[in-house]
C-alpha cells in the first residue's frame, strides 16, 4: 500500500505571503487555517527557537483540517553543540516541551544540523539513541537533515536506517544530496526557488519532484517542503507540486 505525499512550506507567518498567497485582509491568526485548507503539510519553525506551551500546539493542531501534518524543527540546543551525545537533557525538554498535542496531526521531527557538523560515527550514533521512539503515548518519526559533506558516508546511511530515522533529501546549491534508505517514510526540503520564476521550480523540475514523490511513496509517507530559496514563491511551488500529483 502506497504511502500518503504530503506537500508543504516551511511555517506560515511571512509578510510577503499576504496578498499573493493569502487573500488581502485576511487576519494574521487565520493564516494557518488557510495554510491548511491549501497545502497538505507545514514546518514549524518556532520550535528551533525556543520551547512552546502544550496550548499552543493544541491550538495549531485545532486550526487544521484531517490529515494534515505539521514538521517539528527540534530545538537547535538539541543540534548545535560540540558533543551531540550530550543533548539528553535538550532532547527530552524538546520532545516534552507538549508536541504530543498535536496527535495524529505531528509529522516527522526535523533534526537539522549546522554546514560546519562533520560526521562523528561515535558521536552520532550515541546522538541517535537518544531520540525517543515515543512521547506521551504518540509516535515520534525521526528526520536527519545533514549539512556536511562529510556524511555522504555509508556508514552514516547505515547508521540511520538501523536507527529508524530519514536522511533529509535536501535540493541545495552547497548541501549534500545523500539518498537514505527505506525507514517507512521519506523527507524532502526544495531550497532552490527562484524568484524570477512565478511557481519557484521551473514547471518540468516540478514535474521531476512530482515523479520523485511517487516513487517514493511506494515504500511509506513522503513529506516535501519549499525551504528557503525565494520564499515568496514556496506557496505556490508546493500548490504546484501538488497539482501535479492529483
Amino acid at each position: 500500500m502506497a504511502g500518503r505525499i504530503r506537500i508543504g512550506i516551511g511555517g506560515w507567518v511571512y509578510e510577503p505571503w499576504r496578498g499573493s498567497f493569502y487573500p488581502q485582509g485576511l487576519r494574521q491568526k487565520d493564516e494557518l487555517a488557510y495554510v491548511g485548507a491549501h497545502l497538505t503539510a507545514t514546518e514549524i519553525n518556532a520550535t528551533y527557537y525556543s520551547s512552546q506551551k502544550p496550548a499552543t500546539f493544541a491550538g495549531w493542531a485545532k486550526a487544521v483540517p484531517d490529515g494534515f501534518q505539521f514538521a517539528v524543527k527540534a530545538s537547535r540546543y538539541c543540534t548545535n553543540r560540540r558533543l551531540l551525545a550530550e543533548a539528553g537533557e535538550s532532547v527530552a525538554k524538546f520532545t516534552g516541551q507538549g508536541i504530543a498535542e498535536l496527535g495524529d496531526r505531528l509529522g516527522p521531527i526535523l533534526w537539522q544540523f549546522m554546514p560546519t557538523k562533520r560526521f562523528d560515527p561515535d558521536d552520532f550514533e550515541a546522538f541517535l539513541a537518544l531520540l525517543p521512539a515515543s512521547v506521551a503515548g504518540v509516535p515520534l518519526r525521526h528526520a536527519l537533515e545533514v549539512r556536511h559533506e562529510s556524511f555522504a558516508d555509508p556508514a552514516f546511511i547505515t547508521m540511520a536506517k538501523q536507527a529508524g530515522a530519514a536522511i533529509v533529501y535536501a535540493d541545495h546549491e552547497a548541501y549534500p544530496a545523500i539518498e537514505g534508505e527505506d525507514v517507512g517514510f521519506s523527507y524532502m526540503r526544495l531550497m532552490r526557488g527562484q524568484a524570477d520564476e512565478p511557481t519557484g521550480y521551473a514547471p518540468d523540475a516540478i514535474a521531476r519532484w512530482a515523479d520523485r514523490a511517487r516513487v517514493l511513496a511506494e515504500r511509506g509517507d513522503v513529506y516535501g517542503f519549499f525551504i528557503s530559496g525565494a520564499k515568496e514563491r514556496n506557496p505556490a511551488a508546493a500548490q504546484m507540486l501538488m497539482t501535479h500529483l492529483k
